[in-house]
């Protein structure tokens, strides 16, 4: 074997790896990876009870859902409130060094924490809005296109004000992309926490006890279960144009030059 043959072998052999310098790319990588696999805990999660979970305790006896439920969604809304939390938490962070970045870029500090205020406000008024929209009602505002055209004026509102007020020449595509998208997770972890998990904090305590030890189910509990059903409703609706934003923010450009 010749000295160039050996060589050559050598270096196919030898690792080409060529890492950042610098800590701040090893804390956007791990933000990013830590967001994705909590992410797809909570969505795959979110997945299963519309699509599945729902649908299926449904068809079970009363005596075998008892039994089942306590046990399957003590577990589940753990792992689904805490990857929640996990995903929007990280996901805050990088959206603060794409803030950070584009207001370097317009030599303007100050503007990181007034788009991230903007950002807040907006989207915490746009949840206040669509909460009263996910309570069960009677009559007309309980039919569904009520809710969902009601729920649609409000993100479609909110995403544009944002948008307005965060855009300008030096606003990159992923910093709006996730203006948006990542004020929608923002909107599904209220409900994760604010209306789901309440709830089935409640129905859990409530299946076991009647499971255990006889006791009714309380009157309220059909109010209640509606009104998580409806909230995780909304969330899964809402995850699908989150997760075309989100995907959008590198790989589909189209918000580049929205203006202030």
């Amino acid at each position: 074997m010749s000295f160039s043959t050996l060589t050559t072998i050598l270096h196919l052999l030898t690792p080409h790896f060529s890492f950042p310098v610098g800590g701040g790319a090893a804390e956007l990588i791990v933000l990013r990876w830590l967001h994705l696999i909590f992410g797809i805990i909570w969505i795959g999660l979110l997945y299963f009870f519309n699509l599945v979970g729902f649908s299926t305790m449904k068809q079970l006896e009363a005596p075998v859902r008892a039994k089942i439920y306590p046990v399957m969604m003590s577990r589940a809304m753990a792992w689904f409130r805490w990857s929640a939390m996990i995903t929007v938490v990280v996901g805050v962070r990088y959206y603060f060094h794409l803030l950070s970045v584009d207001a370097h870029n317009a030599e303007d500090a100050a503007l990181t924490l007034k788009w991230f205020g903007w950002w807040v406000v907006v989207w915490l008024v746009a949840y206040a809005l669509i909460y009263p929209l996910q309570l069960p009602h009677e009559g007309i505002l309980d039919n569904p296109w009520v809710r969902t055209i009601g729920i649609s004026i409000v993100v479609i509102a909110a995403s544009w004000m944002v948008l307005d007020r965060n855009g300008g020449a030096d606003v990159s595509n992923a910093h709006l992309c996730i203006s948006v998208g990542g004020g929608l997770g923002l909107l599904m972890l209220l409900n994760a926490w604010g209306v789901v998990w309440r709830v089935q904090k409640r129905m859990i305590e409530w299946t076991r006890a009647s499971a255990e030890q006889g006791t009714p189910m309380p009157p309220q509990a059909g109010r209640l279960a509606r009104w998580s059903f409806l909230a995780s409703r909304v969330g899964f609706w809402l995850s699908f144009p989150m997760l075309f934003f989100m995907g959008a923010a590198e790989h589909y450009p189209f918000l580049i030059s929205m203006p202030r």
